[in-house]
């Protein structure tokens, strides 16, 4: 039998046989603090709550006070943005009313970051499903179907309230068709269209790796599902779509959502759009997933989470928002050491 004799130009192992040129072979898929968002929950059931979230290991509840003392030392390691999420005890109703109120624990909590971490960025989730007493994204109509026109108004309220409050960005993740372009003309209204920007979670859909995240945030839907509003898992001509509205309505930032099972539609997304800066949310499942699987010793923790970084960032991410934050600062702080 004829020896094969490997060509020259097929032989590729030489060119990674180290650090140095392993880094050279993965260009752009280095992770830094300043591309990481750390998502937080905040309660108003007592300023000094650390309350923790069942199914959702090493997750917590914050008041506000423990909020500031939380990520007081994640700053001094390197955090640069947070994405909050609001859990109240206000009373709920159709339209989500407790969202915007002047005592709702978000604005809240913008207001104490402004005090004690002026420097910090401020995202804030726009949503109505942890407001609304049926838990949907939007407001309802009287046979449980969403009406469109009346969320996006209302959604509208609630960005410019936070806007108002003092937040860098509004993200709004309700999935309503033309939320954008609400949201930009209600921040136009109040003169803050160019202070306060806007990421869409324009490609966000129905996924089971949610779970943890709608205990967290006492959001689940008391009846039927979202999949009427949210992306088809297998539907990537909606998803370049959604992108697509959101861009011409006025989007500063587009997301994926959740972010390894859907890679290829942050790649779609990327090259459609490599002009906007794009998020990737690491959801909850996913995190509770890897972290879950590690502390069996299924794999090594720290290498299992970066790989999954560097995978989102290959595919296009420019933007990390992941629970793991708080560890991969102190990762990346030992790398320097």
């Amino acid at each position: 039998m004829a020896k094969y004799s490997l060509s020259a130009n097929h032989c590729l192992s030489s060119g990674y046989q180290s650090e140095v040129l392993r880094g050279w072979q993965s260009s752009n898929m280095n992770v830094t603090p300043d591309q990481l968002v750390y998502p937080v929950f905040v309660t108003d059931e007592d300023a000094d709550a650390k309350q923790p979230i069942e199914g959702f290991p090493d997750q917590y509840r914050y008041g506000i006070n423990t909020l500031i003392t939380t990520l007081k030392p994640l700053c001094d390691t390197g955090l640069k943005s947070v994405l909050l999420f609001g859990v109240t005890k206000l009373p709920k109703d159709n339209e989500g009313s407790g969202a915007s109120h002047s005592q709702t624990t978000v604005i809240q909590a913008i207001r104490a970051i402004r005090t004690h971490l002026p420097e910090l960025v401020i995202i804030c989730d726009v949503c109505l499903c942890a407001y609304t007493n049926h838990g949907h994204c939007g407001v309802l109509d009287e046979d449980g179907s969403i009406n469109n026109e009346s969320s996006i108004e209302r959604l509208a309220e609630v960005a410019s309230s936070y806007a108002k409050a003092g937040c860098d960005i509004v993200a709004p993740s309700d999935m309503m068709d033309g939320r954008i372009g609400a949201i930009k003309a209600a921040l136009r209204r109040c003169n803050l269209m160019s202070k306060v920007a806007v990421m869409s979670y324009s490609a966000k859909f129905a996924s089971c790796f949610y779970g943890p995240f709608r205990s967290a945030a006492k959001s689940a839907p008391g009846k039927g599902d979202r999949r009427g509003y949210q992306l088809p898992p297998g539907s990537r001509g909606l998803a370049v779509r959604a992108n697509d509205r959101d861009v011409a309505e006025g989007a500063d930032y587009l997301m994926v959502k959740p972010g390894m099972p859907y890679l290829d539609i942050v790649r779609d997304t990327k090259n459609k759009f490599p002009n906007h800066p794009l998020a990737v949310y690491q959801v909850s499942g996913e995190y509770t997933m890897l972290h879950q699987a590690a502390a069996v010793g299924a794999f090594n923790l720290r290498q299992v989470v970066m790989e999954s970084l560097q995978c989102m960032r290959r595919a296009g991410a420019d933007i990390l928002i992941t629970y793991f934050t708080p560890q991969i600062l102190d990762w990346l702080k030992e790398d320097k050491k």
